[in-house]
């Protein structure tokens, strides 16, 4: 049926659908805590609002009188914490800071050197979405290494790439990393850690979002624990902080959520770069661990949907933010343990997506235009017009500015009818601009074109729209 994906509206809760999905997702996540993973809090996020939120277990099992977490107990992040050196770079490309985000790192590193023996260019968005080819990690290192950038790239010199840049997926820790302290120290002249703060955290007010943790720090921490239940050390990345220190709780993920879902008032980057940064850039090989790559995203298809996610584990913890850009979505997932091995994620998308879709295409629509009035598209030709059912003919427009309109439909249609030997497409109408001609002396119009759809001089033939603001 189409369209094919439903417009997100403003929905009027409760909405039985929903609440049915999130009860199962609740079921689910509550059914995975025990002793490898004795802590977990959620959030799942809709248009501009949390929808529902869950915490689970206790934040610290070595205490029997541990409360449960809640929405401001931090949690390591590990590799989603790789989101903010992308953050970075589109935002300084965005305000005009690097010419372009495929310029190549030697732009701004000229002593940067490895061996490169296919040619293609190291660029930094390859750099943020794991098909830069550099190594996992740094020859001779771990991710507890601490030198700085000068020793990094001096490391990287009797180094090769592992595939040629641009042709693979190929996950690399050195790459966020390198991309992170290049954009601080080369381009915008302070240390990374000092402009996330200033330029992400502060703006999103995610006040209990850090490069660390202590005790002192006023947030009750969850204590990650190994496989065998034995708590798990807070060690500090070095180095490598670009691509895995972060601690956060799932308060803030939210409101990092909202910002990436271009949510008005939260947002961080304009919408025109929101969606470069949310679009899939390659295809991965079948041994990759996800279908697509992106800047820094995991991507996956489910239920004709692109999921949107970054992962993150690190000893005694596991993280996830997931977003479903066409249905304003989001789910944050934080645990203190082992990551199960059910993709607890994509089992709740399973529930979500349905139920959200279902509520988008049922909610009510207020019309601003006669809901009488009755239009005809002549776009096809008689023969074509004589093959399409009636009901499928009659549309509605609802008023957008003078005298342009947009086509509303109050129930899906078919995608695709038969004409003869051929099917004819009726997707491409939905939410497409109809601009009426200017009024005669009578105050009405003769007719509309349909410009989107090299649809012209169409004449209105029964009904009369009425023009209101």
């Amino acid at each position: 049926m189409c369209p094919r994906f439903p417009e997100p509206v403003p929905l009027t809760h409760p909405i039985t659908s929903l609440r049915v999905a999130l009860e199962k997702v609740d079921v689910l996540l509550r059914s995975h805590v025990g002793s490898r993973l004795p802590a977990m809090s959620a959030v799942v996020l809709l248009n501009d609002s949390v929808l529902w939120n869950a915490h689970f277990g206790k934040r610290n099992t070595s205490d029997p009188s541990s409360p449960p977490p809640n929405e401001y107990t931090v949690y390591r992040i590990a590799s989603v914490s790789k989101i903010f050196p992308t953050l970075m770079l589109y935002k300084l490309w965005e305000e005009g800071s690097l010419r372009s985000l495929d310029d190549p790192l030697d732009k701004y590193v000229p002593e940067f050197s490895i061996k490169n023996p296919l040619g293609a260019a190291l660029t930094l968005r390859r750099m943020a979405s794991q098909l830069s080819g550099l190594p996992r990690r740094l020859r001779s290192t771990n991710l507890l290494w601490g030198g700085d950038t000068d020793e990094a790239l001096q490391l990287l010199q009797d180094d090769v790439l592992v595939a040629d840049p641009g042709t693979r997926c190929h996950y690399s820790n050195v790459a966020f990393s390198l991309l992170g302290r290049v954009l601080g120290e080369r381009v915008a002249r302070q240390d990374f850690e000092s402009w996330v703060s200033e330029n992400i955290l502060q703006r999103l007010n995610m006040e209990d979002t850090s490069f660390q943790w202590g005790p002192l720090s006023g947030r009750p921490l969850a204590v990650g624990v190994y496989s065998s239940g034995q708590p798990a050390p807070l060690y500090d990345l070095g180095w490598y902080r670009p691509a895995g220190q972060m601690y956060s709780t799932t308060a803030d993920m939210a409101k990092l959520t909202m910002a990436l879902l271009g949510v008005p008032g939260a947002s961080l980057l304009r919408r025109d770069t929101l969606t470069t940064m949310l679009t899939p850039l390659f295809r991965c090989h079948t041994g990759y661990f996800a279908n697509a790559t992106g800047t820094p995203w995991e991507v996956n298809q489910q239920l004709g949907y692109d999921v949107v996610r970054k992962d993150g584990d690190l000893d005694g913890y596991a993280a996830t933010l997931s977003l479903v850009p066409r249905l304003n979505l989001g789910l944050v997932l934080l645990m203190a343990g082992v990551r199960p091995t059910e993709d607890l994620v994509r089992q709740a998308n399973s529930y979500l997506i349905p139920a959200i879709e279902n509520a988008f295409r049922e909610a009510p629509r207020t019309l601003r235009a006669d809901s009488t009035g009755v239009l005809v598209m002549q776009q096809f030709g008689p023969q074509v017009n004589a093959s399409v059912p009636a009901k499928y003919l009659r549309i509605r427009l609802d008023y957008l500015d003078q005298r342009v309109f947009r086509v509303v439909f109050d129930t899906p249609y078919p995608c695709k009818l038969k004409v003869h030997s051929s099917s004819v497409s009726l997707e491409t109408q939905d939410r497409q601009l109809f601009n009426f001609y200017k009024f005669n002396n009578k105050g009405l119009s003769p007719g509309f074109d349909s410009p989107g759809l090299n649809t012209y001089r169409v004449h209105r033939i029964a009904g009369r729209p009425l023009f209101t603001a």
